[in-house]
């Protein structure tokens, strides 16, 4: 008898719970964080391109579309923030919580063709342009250009440290599961290392008057958000082709279905991530011999509604049970049926 056909989801729902007050309230600080990252990288944005436009910097003019590329992705994560929220329906019954990983992954996009793409363009600029190496521009400007460089390290700086607070205030390990805040800190990073950079960059062609090392270091940038956009793309990714669930989850609901005595064996258990608070548990299961179908009934819905109250975000669990096939049928070492060490197939 298999119950993985009907809906166990809570009574008057469509899918997935309501949002609780605390998810709620995370969330509107993850807000608060982007707001503050988004309003930071429009003034940065452009400051850092008058100043690279007056002093002719490559390295000022690769930070200011880095800040414009960052300023686009967090308007990305404010829409993955509103529309992960949306209850499930007919068409989406698991609900809207992937599309926090589909935002995620356009704002790494976003920093791999505005960010990485500009920053190479005018590193390579830079280098082949007439007069090669060195620069005859004045330098007047450059002072005004790391100014505005020092400014935006403060406030970058400022943007960084509020998104790691709300690190270390929200549960689970390094940066945690949202995507939308763990892009906020990669961007707000990324950009701290790039104003070093691009500094580093400015004050070497002051006084050296070689370009080369103000292409260098838009090169540099470039790399960095090349890197950066990577790893956010390849994480958004595998959120959502389906990622399972941390092994320490999985083990800890394998060992609750061991526990049960009404289960002689766990045979299967497959878990994905539908979103930050919900997750897909299927389990093949089986059950001592003997029971009949109104108590395989109860003993289903007891198991499950245990799973939900000890991991609040295993919310879709279903349960087939069923005699499963052994590990030696897998393997192919034993026909459909028959049990290890006898040809005749089980009665159960």
């Amino acid at each position: 008898m298999s119950d993985s056909g009907k809906d166990h989801r809570d009574p008057g729902g469509a899918g997935p719970a309501e949002s609780s007050p605390d998810k709620s309230a995370a969330d509107r600080k993850t807000r608060v964080t982007i707001l503050v990252a988004l309003a930071a990288n429009l003034l940065i944005a452009v400051a850092k391109a008058v100043g690279g436009l007056l002093a002719s910097s490559p390295a000022l003019l690769s930070e200011a579309a880095h800040s414009v590329a960052d300023s686009i992705n967090e308007v990305f994560l404010l829409a993955a923030l509103r529309r992960s929220r949306r209850p499930a329906d007919r068409q989406h019954p698991f609900g809207y919580g992937k599309e926090r990983y589909f935002w995620s992954l356009l704002a790494a996009v976003g920093i791999f063709v505005l960010g990485a793409g500009f920053s190479f363009f005018q590193g390579v600029g830079a280098l082949t342009e007439p007069g090669g190496g060195e620069s005859g521009e004045s330098t007047s400007g450059y002072v005004a250009g790391l100014v505005v460089l020092f400014v935006a390290l403060v406030a970058e700086g400022s943007s960084l440290v509020r998104a790691l607070w709300q690190v270390r205030k929200q549960p689970g390990k390094g940066l945690g599961k949202d995507p939308a805040l763990r892009t906020v800190v990669a961007e707000d990073s990324t950009a701290v290392v790039g104003v070093l950079v691009a500094m580093a960059g400015m004050i070497a062609h002051m006084a050296t008057g070689e370009v080369a090392y103000e292409a260098a270091a838009s090169l540099t940038i470039g790399l960095l958000l090349v890197y950066v956009a990577y790893r956010l793309g390849s994480e958004a990714r595998a959120q959502l082709i389906g990622e399972a669930v941390d092994p320490e989850l999985r083990e800890g609901i394998h060992g609750l279905l061991d526990e049960q005595p009404e289960i002689d064996r766990v045979a299967a258990l497959l878990t994905m991530r539908l979103g930050l608070e919900s997750t897909l548990v299927a389990a093949r299961i089986d059950l001592m011999p003997g029971l009949d179908s109104e108590r395989v009934e109860l003993v289903s819905e007891r198991i499950k509604s245990h799973i939900r109250k000890t991991w609040p975000e295993a919310d879709q669990v279903f349960l087939d049970v069923t005699e499963a096939p052994t590990d030696e049928d897998a393997d192919g070492e034993l026909l459909p049926g028959q049990r290890s060490g006898t040809t005749e197939p089980s009665a159960r």
